[in-house]
């Protein structure tokens, strides 16, 4: 797998263009990173048609193949608890970036 934290970094920059608002890795990237051959992440924020087009472009712009859960789109249930509990936030969006998408 290319450099995790490149691919991180990617990652978030194309949520943040989605709107995202929360970006959680979970999975064999956060547990196993040296065995890793995707990313797994759940994603806030990003809903309908928007959410695939997120998807779409985390696949056509990373190296690696990408699952991604919808967190705020699903009913609660074991695994989202699990990603909300075990998972890594590594993008959260505060009040500087609101702003800062607002003037857009």
């Amino acid at each position: 797998m290319p450099a995790l934290a490149d691919c991180l970094e990617r990652a978030i920059d194309i949520a943040r263009q989605h709107g995202a608002t929360r970006l959680v890795l979970f999975g064999s990237a956060l547990d196993a990173p040296a065995r890793t051959r995707d990313l797994d992440l759940a994603v806030e924020g990003v809903s309908g048609w928007d959410f695939f087009g997120l998807v779409a472009d985390l696949e056509a712009h990373l190296p690696v193949p990408v699952d991604v859960v919808p967190l705020d789109q699903v009913r609660e249930n074991w695994f989202t608890a699990s990603i909300r509990e075990r998972g890594r936030v590594i993008f959260e969006r505060d009040t500087a970036d609101a702003l800062e998408a607002d003037d857009a």
